[in-house]
């Protein structure tokens, strides 16, 4: 989860500007990068949180079709997985119910929970959140008993990242004795 959940919350970072919204909220010290700086990820980004006692490590691993044979290589560290689907492109949501797809049938991901954000709510002519669930319930039965979730994020405004994050640790914390912590 260290580099899979770090990257995506990177890719939050790079794409829509959530590393200022996450900066603001949990490090209000750090420096913020203005929205028309912040450009796709490439590669990988790793960030760290603190959440009360909880330290959340976080990897960005870029979108683009070409890294996502490498995303199999981070499961096994994972935690939990955040999958971050753009509410404005239409286009490209059967893609990304696929490639989610792909992932919840992954035996390495077993009892780990998995949190879809739908982003961009902010923008006009987004897809609404339950939308977004409609698509995507198609995959739901592979989820079984695991934690799951849609919510929806502006990565830009920051809203609903305090939500994702709170979800986010409680699982993590109720999922310990399933994925213990690796301290390096």
């Amino acid at each position: 989860m260290f580099h899979l959940a770090r990257g995506l919350y990177n890719n939050w970072n790079k794409k829509e500007g959530l590393d200022n919204a996450v900066k603001s909220i949990y490090n209000p010290d750090a420096k913020i990068i203005p929205p028309e700086r912040i450009t796709t990820t490439v590669g990988q980004n790793v960030g760290h949180i603190q959440v009360n006692k909880t330290l959340l490590k976080f990897w960005d691993v870029g979108g683009q079709e070409s890294l996502r044979s490498l995303w199999e290589e981070y499961f096994t560290h994972c935690h939990a997985i955040i999958f971050i689907v753009d509410s404005t492109d239409r286009e490209r949501i059967e893609e990304c119910q696929s490639n989610l797809t792909k992932i919840i049938n992954n035996d390495s991901i077993e009892s780990i929970p998995i949190l879809m954000l739908a982003n961009k709510q902010d923008v006009e002519d987004h897809l609404e959140v339950e939308d977004i669930k409609e698509i995507f319930n198609v995959i739901a039965e592979h989820l079984s008993a695991r934690d799951s979730r849609v919510l929806p994020i502006s990565a830009i405004k920051g809203d609903g990242l305090k939500e994702c994050i709170d979800w986010l640790v409680i699982r993590l914390i109720r999922n310990k004795q399933n994925r213990p912590p690796r301290f390096k």
